[in-house]
């Protein structure tokens, strides 16, 4: 709209199911059978690349895919980590250089999407805090700011874990009586309370994200050593410091905004002002605030 010239950004174009991951290009025998033709494509742009201008100013296709940018950056002075885009969704992977396409990621669900330079972004999605953000419907008398709702769940010693990935959770009419009715079919502790909901909710989110960084390390052809939490649930201390409990390694919270972030470090490399990765997250590191949190168990 802006440059009249119709591109499409090859982030973008990993989601659509359409993209040969090895090659990075759109896969001809897929198009085909679907009744589509390579040249109804626009021309396949990397991410930071000037597509045109606009009033003299130019136009960079930056990460187009939300979570590519965020990941871009990623406040890390190194990649030996996994990173977890945590907010109403939760996306958990690794940066790649290559795709990983086997018998195991596709047991387990994970996805092989673009990123920067042509690495892969090697994740699985796992509900996130859309569970706590239906269960508000049905709270009587909470909290309406989010971090007092939060805090209650230290009010609480309710032991008892659903799976965030259940189909009981995708979509229920009432959040808290699906929750009830899965304690109950697993033969656990009923949640009572506000506090025992939001409890039961930050534990499980906890240790779903432990089964699937277990799956992860299985599939990674990098070393991870922590865990870097972007998004806004890296607001929420108690489900951070729960999922450092779990996973037994440091996470690092924050930025909050971190697509945001992702996106202007990708415009400043389009017109030069940065050149490699690391210095993207080099600039990231020096503009931003994280909060370290160590397990305690």
């Amino acid at each position: 709209m802006l440059t009249g010239n119709a591109v499409t950004e090859r982030t973008v174009a990993s989601t659509s199911q359409m993209l040969n991951p090895y090659t990075g290009k759109l896969d001809e025998e897929l198009l085909l059978a679907a009744g589509l033709a390579p040249d109804k494509f626009g021309r396949m742009v990397e991410p930071g690349e000037v597509i045109g201008t606009f009033e003299g100013i130019p136009v960079v296709a930056v990460a187009g895919h939300d979570t590519a940018s965020a990941v871009l950056a990623v406040p890390s002075p190194d990649n030996n980590f996994a990173y977890l885009s945590c907010g109403t969704w939760s996306l958990l992977g690794v940066e790649s250089p290559r795709p990983v396409i086997n018998e195991k990621t596709l047991e387990y669900n994970f996805t092989n999407e673009g990123g920067l330079d042509g690495s892969i972004r090697l994740l699985k999605n796992i509900c996130g805090l859309w569970i706590l953000e239906q269960c508000r419907k049905s709270f009587k008398d909470a909290p309406e700011d989010v971090g007092r709702l939060a805090a209650l769940c230290m009010e609480s010693e309710c032991e008892s874990i659903i799976n965030p990935d259940a189909p009981d959770f995708v979509n229920p009419d009432d959040m808290t009586a699906a929750i009830d009715n899965y304690c109950r079919a697993t033969d656990q502790d009923i949640p009572a309370t506000t506090a025992d909901y939001t409890r039961v909710i930050f534990r499980s989110l906890a240790k779903r994200y432990k089964e699937v960084l277990g799956w992860l390390k299985e599939l990674s052809p990098i070393r991870i050593e922590r865990l870097h939490v972007i998004g806004g649930g890296s607001l929420n201390q108690y489900l951070m410091q729960f999922t450092a409990d779990e996973l037994g390694i440091p996470v690092i919270a924050g930025p909050t905004e971190s697509t945001a972030l992702g996106n202007v470090l990708c415009q400043l490399r389009g017109i030069g002002e940065v050149k490699t990765p690391a210095e993207m997250r080099e600039i990231s590191i020096n503009s931003t605030t994280t909060k370290k949190y160590i397990p305690i168990k």
